[in-house]
């Protein structure tokens, strides 16, 4: 395990991502199309991801110029405070990391924080009504289960806390929805099993454009 101190949303964070498979991304990396001729096969959006790694892993940057939108930069933004409310709930003491890889450096996680020896945390400011009714309403984080897991993979952790901060319910003391949830390694088997796969297609293309140019 890599770990690299600095601050998420720097340059030096997003140069260390380039061309690296992110927690973040896990998720779009296993998708498969699920009916269909190709059924089984990356969706378009996989192979897209795998494409845009491959020239990073070629040119050596970030193949979007480290370009944020407005929602990620308000996210990097919110997250100390995020973490602040996190450790004032819990009393928990919450340490903030840069990003995390693997030995290879083929994968990375861009943990917010690690607690103690065991645990981590990962801060989402999401402002899509969909997404918040997800979390507070449903109480469901399936949507990011790739990542949570993803991340105790990448780190070896055994627990990990989601929190989901939004201030504009502070005033009914909603401002952070929070929940642990325990390392899985059947799933994280899985997962891993996927991303491998997904890792050799990043190879394939990278070979195919080495190749043309030679």
């Amino acid at each position: 395990m890599i770990i690299v101190n600095c601050a998420q949303g720097s340059e030096e964070w997003h140069q260390e991502r380039a061309g690296v498979i992110t927690a973040s991304m896990f998720g779009d990396a296993r998708a498969k199309l699920k009916s269909g001729p190709n059924k089984g096969e990356p969706t378009a959006k996989a192979q897209d991801y795998a494409f845009r790694l491959a020239v990073e892993r070629i040119s050596g940057k970030p193949l979007d110029g480290g370009f944020e939108t407005w929602q990620m930069r308000r996210g990097h933004e919110l997250e100390p405070q995020a973490r602040m409310e996190h450790e004032a709930q819990t009393g928990l003491i919450v340490t903030q990391v840069g990003l995390v890889k693997t030995d290879d450096g083929a994968f990375g996680a861009s943990a917010d924080g690690f607690i103690g020896e065991d645990g981590g945390s990962e801060y989402k400011c999401f402002l899509a009504p969909e997404k918040l009714r997800s979390f507070h309403i449903d109480n469901d984080a399936s949507e990011i289960m790739d990542q949570v897991q993803g991340c105790m993979w990448i780190t070896g952790r055994k627990w990990w806390h989601i929190g989901m901060y939004c201030p504009a319910l502070e005033s009914v003391g909603r401002q952070l929805w929070w929940q642990e949830f325990k390392r899985d390694d059947n799933y994280i088997d899985k997962l891993e099993e996927e991303l491998w796969e997904f890792k050799l297609l990043v190879d394939g293309y990278e070979e195919k454009l080495r190749s043309k140019a030679a």
